[in-house]
């Protein structure tokens, strides 16, 4: 996607070939700041402190990392340990678990002298693959917006997101919002409500930025206002993203996520879900039992960086002085609010026969992320 006119990825190798050149989504949107990470360690280190986030943008790093530190060492020690470095970074997002797995697979058979470049190769493999996955499944959703169009001749098609499933949370174009995008430049009249995302402020923060950066009409509205707008006709559909989603259509998203689609349902809006095959966990069926929600640091809830009135950036407490915080990143919205996920290979029901006709060499319960 572009910045001011400039074609980025969020993520790639760097000019001398080895290193990884990010984008620091921390310093947004106050500052564009590319960022390199030349070890183990500061890959791992991107992924816990969010310099990148989303989940298929984890799992591209965690595969470019895994490659630092074969480059490092790629003795079978080496690929273990970093393994199991960079898989308890961030709990919840499948894509980690993906990723390191299918690292892993393609380096343990070779020998060690044929590690750093297969590492390599099968990284950008990965990253490339995320960039198709997202373009098709913009390709598929964007039949969705067309159709609202149709209904509302003249008038913008009103989509409400929540959190940042953009081009900043996968490699390039995005999941929930790469059918925005493809909408947008395909002509089709579009607005979207940009929910702030509290307590990181993700959407107001990363994804009224990027939408922004192309052009895309937007509004940020407080999180609790969805409903009253869903209430209002003012939303025709929401789209969100996953960081994973169990084989029977359950949902786990930024918190958040399931409170929008309840008043979705109640309002009789469509709720989809863009879903890249990544993001699916073919092990699970019930989404709010078997996945792990992980609980950061409740100075995200505590506390808000901005830009203070002289430019400056700045982080301050918004909350009473010595009151506890609990910081849950995630729920789960079960797949009864879900009208529908949105994948790579189609649109289907938010159920298990519905992932099955898309993906039906899974049917094996045993199969693999």
């Amino acid at each position: 996607m572009n910045v001011h006119g400039v074609p980025y990825r969020t993520i790639r190798l760097a000019g001398d070939g080895w290193s990884v050149e990010i984008i620091d989504q921390t310093t947004l949107p106050h500052r564009f700041e590319l960022h390199r990470l030349a070890t183990l360690e500061q890959a791992a280190q991107a992924i816990k402190t969010m310099q990148v986030r989303g989940a298929p943008l984890i799992g591209a790093t965690a595969a470019y990392g895994m490659a630092l530190a074969v480059r490092s060492n790629p003795s079978d020690e080496s690929l273990d340990a970093a393994a199991r470095a960079l898989g308890q970074t961030r709990p919840t997002a499948v894509n980690l678990a993906w990723a390191l797995d299918l690292m892993l697979r393609a380096l343990r058979p070779l020998a060690v002298s044929k590690r750093v470049a297969a590492a390599y190769a099968k990284a950008v493999e990965i990253a490339e693959d995320d960039v198709e996955t997202c373009r098709a499944i913009g390709q598929h959703g964007v039949a969705l917006l067309r159709q609202a169009a149709e209904l509302k001749p003249g008038e913008p098609v009103q989509v409400l997101t929540h959190c940042n499933a953009g081009w900043l949370a996968t490699v390039d174009f995005g999941t929930a919002l790469s059918p925005v995008y493809q909408a947008f430049d395909a002509g089709i009249p579009i607005h979207v409500w940009v929910d702030e995302t509290r307590p990181r402020n993700q959407g107001a923060a990363l994804t009224a930025w990027e939408l922004g950066a192309h052009g895309v009409p937007h509004t940020v509205i407080a999180d609790s206002a969805g409903g009253h707008l869903m209430q209002r006709g003012a939303v025709d559909l929401c789209i969100t993203g996953t960081d994973r989603t169990t084989r029977t259509g359950d949902v786990c998203n930024k918190i958040g996520t399931y409170q929008k689609a309840l008043a979705a349902k109640d309002n009789g809006i469509p709720f989809y879900v863009a879903v890249p095959h990544s993001s699916i966990d073919w092990s699970l069926t019930d989404g709010i039992a078997d996945i792990p929600i992980e609980e950061r640091d409740a100075t995200e809830v505590t506390h808000v960086t901005g830009r203070a009135s002289d430019g400056e950036v700045v982080t301050i407490l918004i909350g009473s002085p010595g009151s506890p915080a609990a910081n849950f990143a995630f729920d789960v919205t079960p797949r009864r609010l879900v009208t529908g996920l949105i994948t790579e290979r189609g649109i289907c029901p938010a159920s298990e026969a519905g992932l099955l006709s898309l993906y039906p060499e899974r049917a094996t319960v045993s199969s693999p992320p």
